[in-house]
């Protein structure tokens, strides 16, 4: 199965209403980042243990560590949860950034440094979601 197919089985797989949630973001996030790299991780690790829920990437960047090394991954993810929907956006520098900045605007919903969860998207400004989403690529893509 390739990716797109994995995507696919994957927002099937969730109940209702958050499949259609789901769909409606990869879709949006696809137009925001079209022609972007998609990734999908099962959430298990090398060994098959489930280690987090499985996520979509989309776009792609290098995460270095503090031992300095470095690995591509996703710009920004998708993910089902057990109450609703994360959104990842990963690769800003000022953790607090997201949280200031969204927080408020964004309606319902609980902000960390690279993470957005909500139950719904009932309960969010997607405007503000889809800001915040191309605030992270943009801030990615400077850092070179």
């Amino acid at each position: 199965m390739n990716i797109q197919q994995q995507i696919k089985a994957y927002i099937s797989s969730q109940p209702e209403p958050k499949r259609g949630e789901m769909q409606e973001l990869h879709q949006r996030i696809l137009q925001l980042l079209p022609n972007c790299k998609l990734w999908f991780l099962d959430g298990k690790d090398s060994k098959g243990k489930i280690v987090s829920n499985p996520n979509i990437g989309y776009g792609s960047y290098s995460i270095t560590y503090t031992d300095g090394t470095a690995r591509e991954f996703y710009q920004i993810g998708l993910s089902a949860n057990a109450t609703g929907i994360s959104a990842y956006i990963m690769g800003i520098k000022d953790k607090t950034y997201l949280a200031h900045t969204y927080g408020k605007k964004l309606g319902k919903a609980s902000v960390t440094g690279y993470c957005i969860k909500f139950k719904t998207l009932k309960d969010i400004n997607i405007d503000i979601l889809q800001g915040a989403i191309l605030y992270g690529v943009a801030a990615t893509n400077e850092k070179g």
